[in-house]
């Protein structure tokens, strides 16, 4: 019996084996034999999650076509895999990546680390703050004093409790967009509402139009869907959506959904003005196509001149009807990650349907969750975190940004003016061997082709600014060591081991 759950076309293995950027070779190194640069480019593939485990890999004839190499070369590498233990192959059945026992197995998306990691090993993998205090245990305790009259119903809302419903309607409203209890749906987070679009809007194989960057973890939620992903090219720098690019993929591939951050886009931190906002709407609508604008960093401006001109209209007003816009929201990425609250605003319509297909997923959204959200937003104890969420954020910023210009000098990024993440090019290096060797020195950082499809941006980094002060200044002297590493391709001296560093 096959030991393989997924299969790699040749042709798909040599787009991204081709996308890995070539490593400088260091002072008096030699460059690698064939065989080894393809068994490397292979494992990295693998420990990165971008193939997965249990996948087959294509026959050594295919391979070696698409690559032009020769079937020695992918059988000597084929077999120094089967030797490191990254591959494992039955007579009749193929070969399949497999990892070395003992080792985790790579995640696909940006997992947290376990909290007994924490002490030697500094995460910027995932772009979150801790709690707010003192507002997560008033929010929590303003909860179990509004929860008694819950607790004698059956405790299933699969639209969000009323309360609720209507509290983030009035909040809409106050913003100029009028809304009703009816558009909203109560969701498990931002993740829980864009799978539940997905699974209502597109079938197998229908296209998504996403930008590129984009959030990994989407991405990867939407492959699963089987979606195919067109990707449409950011403008450069922080200038937001190419809107040229936006219009010719909408008008020529006619995908069913795009998604899309207007504010404080992860992982570049682009914002996208009222000008690009009305005309990707009009396209869209143009199109047919339903946008799905995601609004979790809608919140966390961090310079005090775009809270006070007033951060753009939202991607919604520039759709009265509710016909092409589907918005987004969160409470994790304002507040904390550990309140697993998100929404959906649409059309009623579209919210009855979501609230219908729910039944065949999680039912509804824990109720005790709910009611902390909704003691935030009727207390001013929302507005109260969220101001201590954007300087913690502000300050972390600074320090990562003077930390990395002072260590690596070379590495290229953009400050943006909110949200959480820096999109970082590094100094021409490969972002996938730069988060290998982060690993060695006691920083995880995720590459840049967990952002991209098919193996784009090999030369970035995301770098969220999710530590401060002393911390960010260690991992940036780390991250500098994990580049020396890829400069002398992983046989210089590492750093010291990573010594355990308390926050």
């Amino acid at each position: 019996m096959a030991q393989w759950t997924s299969a790699v076309g040749a042709a798909q293995l040599a787009r991204l084996l081709n996308s890995q950027q070539e490593r400088p070779a260091g002072p008096g190194s030699r460059r690698p034999p064939a065989y080894r640069a393809l068994a490397d480019g292979i494992r990295l593939l693998v420990l990165e999650g971008r193939v997965p485990v249990a996948a087959r890999l294509p026959a050594e004839r295919e391979l070696a076509l698409s690559l032009s190499v020769s079937r020695t070369t992918v059988a000597a590498a084929y077999e120094a895999l089967r030797g490191e233990g990254f591959l494992e192959s039955r007579r009749g059945a193929g070969s399949w990546t497999a990892v070395p026992a003992g080792n985790p197995v790579p995640a696909r998306g940006l997992e947290p680390l376990p909290p007994e990691a924490l002490g030697s090993m500094i995460d910027l993998g995932c772009a979150s703050l801790p709690a707010p205090e003192p507002w997560l245990t008033r929010a929590v305790q303003g909860a179990l004093e509004e929860l008694p009259p819950y607790a004698h119903t059956h405790g299933d809302y699969p639209a969000g409790l009323p309360t609720l419903r209507a509290m983030i309607a009035e909040r809409y409203t106050a913003r100029g967009i009028p809304t009703m209890p009816e558009q909203i749906m109560v969701t498990t987070g931002a993740m829980g509402a864009i799978d539940a679009i997905c699974h209502l809007f597109v079938g197998r194989g229908e296209r998504i139009a996403v930008e590129s960057p984009s959030y990994a973890n989407i991405l990867q939620l939407m492959r699963e869907a089987g979606a195919r992903l067109v990707p449409v090219a950011m403008a450069e720098g922080l200038a937001g959506w190419d809107m040229d690019r936006w219009r010719q993929v909408l008008r020529e591939a006619a995908p069913r959904l795009a998604y899309v951050v207007a504010d404080f886009h992860n992982p570049t931190g682009a914002l996208a003005d009222e000008d690009q906002r009305r005309r990707l709407v009009d396209a869209a609508r143009a199109a047919g196509t339903v946008l799905v604008a995601d609004e979790t960093m809608s919140e966390l401006w961090l310079e005090e001149e775009v809270g006070a001109a007033g951060m753009p209209r939202r991607v919604c007003a520039f759709d009265p009807a509710g016909s092409t816009v589907i918005t987004v929201g969160s409470a994790s990425k304002a507040f904390w990650a550990g309140m697993r609250i998100g929404w959906v605003r649409a059309a009623p319509d579209i919210v009855r349907s979501l609230v219908a297909a729910r039944a065949y997923a999680d039912l509804g959204t824990p109720v005790l969750e709910q009611l902390a959200v909704n003691w935030l937003f009727s207390t001013g104890g929302w507005e109260q975190a969220v101001a201590l969420r954007r300087a913690q954020a502000r300050g972390n910023r600074d320090a990562l940004v003077t930390a990395l210009r002072r260590e690596l000098p070379d590495w290229e990024f953009s400050v943006p003016q909110g949200g959480l993440t820096l999109w970082v090019r590094a100094g021409g290096l490969s972002g996938s061997r730069l988060a290998e060797m982060g690993e060695r020195t006691g920083v995880r950082v995720p590459s840049g082709p967990r952002f991209g499809v098919d193996g784009a941006f090999e030369g970035y980094v995301r770098l969220p600014f999710t530590v401060g002060g002393a911390v960010a200044e260690e991992a940036a002297v780390r991250l500098a060591a994990a580049a020396r590493l890829v400069e002398t391709g992983g046989t210089g001296a590492a750093a010291e081991s990573p010594r355990t560093f308390v926050a």
